[in-house]
């Protein structure tokens, strides 16, 4: 194609996504509670009244920050990608958009002058914090899948940090919920004074650089050779990448998924180079975060419904597209889940680890009102008293089931899909529980409670059998299952976030939702996980024998006469049941499922015979002490137990994930 071809197509392209941006910020314009038509505000906008009032004042300037953001966001997406070299980058994916995130709720909190007078500065302290912190974790390498990965449990371990700042200072933060799920709404043209000029400076760095980035995606060592200064080069494209990532985030709140979308449409377009990339990125994002802001209005008429939310529900299926190539493209195949085993006899660790469940389950029943039980009071027998034994003592029991249930699920999944990473979180079982529970709710009101578990099944069932059904020819390879998991989770997520708001939930009771809350489970509760785990347990250790032969392959375990396909689906049911019962008690806490197997593996190896007790044993015993920690570090405030398992968590996965 000869190069006027090129610049005709370019151009023709632009007026069609000109044009296209048009219409749907007319449609924009036109919604509202004031139900004014396209033709009613075109012909009076031009006179002094409400309508004028109405455009001028809230419906513009809501526009205008969207094309803004959405233009910004894209523009950092392809600069991200070009200097990572990785078709998954972008500012909430490489945790950016979490560390503004982050730092702007903490300096609310704790610094609340500063944040009025620089909070461009927070943003953007928080956002180079987070891509520092993934770039030390990923090396010098930066290996796509990795990066990938390890920006996105960044991400998660900021917005853990966050969730519980907002629980605990919940009168500080009151009223932070929408804009830190992402949204367009604007009471005046203050958010567009502020955000124009510093993104307009970040857009005019990165075309400025444009020629020094064609010269990179050739390779740093051509690009070297060429005479090109490649930190300083990458260096720049950093900075106007946090620069916009941050602006974005003080005004608009954290929305994911623009920056991905955006300039992989472009490129599909056939537009090349970097200066062309960036202009009609900036264009495409801003149509796509205009129309996403259609579709929550058009969703529910007269309610906000957060446009982060939305776009993350339209850009979970692209992620999964993108996550299949790449994973396909950069997997390594890594089917041995052992580790080193001690020296000490097997009974004498079975013996320890049930003393040390009754000792934090003792401790953990102790406390309450800011004191401890003391010896006299467990002589007495206080937690037979009326307050502890119906409040207390069901709540911990409760919490060491669901324990048991996620651990056991984590230790399913992880045998049968040989699968370092996989756990109910991992894999979409979490978050599609929670959406399966939170439809259920929203939907049918007046239904009977005991139903939620089996609507968290279905959800879990959905999103687990996506996963399964992508990734099955590649026969689940371990990173291809955690990309499409993460994938799959975001449009949970996405969708838990809407149906929070159509149920018009308080903010408190939806953050302990969304991080995962042991408070007030009363003994009914008890009684639907004791019956889940009656039945699932005993068909899991059925199972163990038959998970130890699939260690050894596929191949040989046909060989020795095993249905591999019959042995997958039973686990597979038996880990959706067991994580959506979890989460239809107690929300979507993770992570329990990861951490009990693998640490269980470095003590007995990998017999499962051996494996399940002791993960049933830590896996109560973890979610016990993350209650009584949440309970007891900022008395009487909680901190949701899913939270702080988030919080100690992810460190394992990050090293995990650097590890294999």
């Amino acid at each position: 194609m000869s190069e006027s071809t090129t610049r005709w197509k370019s151009i023709f392209l632009f007026g069609v996504g000109f044009f296209l941006l048009f219409i749907t910020s007319l449609v924009h314009i036109s919604q509202g509670q004031a139900g004014y038509s396209v033709t009613t505000l075109l012909t009076e906008v031009w006179t002094n009244g409400r309508v004028q009032d109405v455009v001028l004042g809230l419906r513009l300037p809501r526009v205008v920050i969207g094309i803004l953001a959405g233009g910004a966001l894209a523009v950092a997406g392809v600069l991200l990608q070009t200097i990572t070299k990785n078709p998954l980058a972008s500012a909430s994916t490489l945790g950016m958009n979490a560390g503004a995130h982050l730092f702007v709720i903490s300096a609310l909190i704790f610094m609340p002058g500063t944040l009025g007078q620089f909070p461009f500065l927070v943003a953007f302290f928080g956002a180079a914090c987070a891509s520092l912190l993934v770039m030390m974790l990923v090396g010098k390498a930066m290996e796509p899948v990795r990066v990938a990965l390890t920006g996105m449990v960044v991400a998660l371990l900021f917005s853990s940090v966050t969730g519980s700042l907002q629980l605990i200072f919940e009168n500080e933060t009151n009223g932070l919920f929408l804009w830190g799920s992402g949204t367009l709404v604007q009471l005046d043209w203050s958010g567009v004074q502020f955000a124009v000029g510093f993104i307009l400076a970040g857009v005019g760095i990165a075309l400025l650089n444009a020629k020094s980035l064609d010269v990179l995606t050739l390779g740093e060592d051509i690009a070297t050779s060429l005479g090109q200064p490649v930190q300083r080069v990458k260096a720049f494209a950093w900075i106007s990448a946090i620069l916009l990532a941050a602006t974005t985030v003080s005004v608009v709140g954290p929305i994911g998924f623009v920056g991905l979308i955006a300039p992989h449409l472009v490129r599909m377009m056939g537009i090349k180079g970097h200066q062309p990339l960036i202009i009609h990125s900036f264009l495409w994002g801003a149509i796509l975060l205009i129309t996403a802001d259609v579709l929550a209005r058009w969703i529910q008429p007269g309610q906000e419904i957060p446009v982060g939310a939305m776009t993350a529900l339209i850009g979970g299926p692209w992620l999964m597209y993108l996550a299949y190539k790449t994973g396909k493209k950069h997997s390594r195949r890594q089917t041995k889940l052992g580790g080193d085993t001690v020296s000490m006899p097997y009974p004498l660790l079975l013996m320890a680890g049930a003393m040390v469940a009754v000792i934090v389950t003792a401790l953990s029943v102790s406390y309450g009102a800011g004191s401890f039980f003391s010896w006299n009071d467990w002589l007495n027998q206080a937690y037979l008293s009326p307050f502890v034994w119906e409040f207390r003592v069901p709540r911990i029991l409760t919490a060491f089931a669901v324990g048991m249930l996620l651990a056991m699920c984590g230790v399913l999944l992880q045998g049968v899909l040989r699968n370092p990473l996989a756990d109910p979180t991992v894999l979409g079982i979490t978050s599609g529980g929670g959406a399966g529970a939170m439809i259920f709710l929203v939907l049918f009101p007046a239904a009977s409670i005991q139903f939620l578990p089996f609507a968290a099944m279905i959800g879990a069932a959905v999103s687990i059998g996506i996963i399964l059904l992508v990734t099955w020819r590649s026969n689940w390879e371990p990173i291809l299952l955690a990309l499409m998991g993460v994938a799959v989770s975001a449009v949970g997520s996405a969708i838990i976030q809407i149906m929070v708001v159509k149920a018009k939930m308080g903010v408190a009771p939806a953050l302990a939702w969304l991080a995962g809350s042991t408070y007030a489970k009363s003994w009914s509760h008890l009684q639907i996980v004791l019956v889940v785990a009656l039945i699932t347990i005993p068909l899991g250790w059925f199972l163990s024998r038959k998970l130890d032969l699939l260690s050894f392959g596929d191949d040989v375990s046909t060989g020795l006469g095993m249905n591999v396909g019959q042995t997958r689906i039973l686990a597979i049911m038996l880990g959706v049941a067991m994580g959506a019962a979890s989460v239809s008690i107690v929300g979507t806490i993770g992570f329990i499922g990861l951490l009990a197997p693998h640490a269980v593996r470095r003590l007995v190896g990998v017999e499962h015979r051996r494996l399940i007790p002791l993960s049933l044993l830590l896996g109560g015993i973890l979610l016990v002490a993350a209650d009584f920690v949440g309970r007891y570090i900022l008395a009487p405030k909680e901190i949701p137990a899913g939270l702080v398992v988030a919080v100690l968590g992810t460190p394992y996965i990050l090293y995990l994930l650097r590890k294999t």
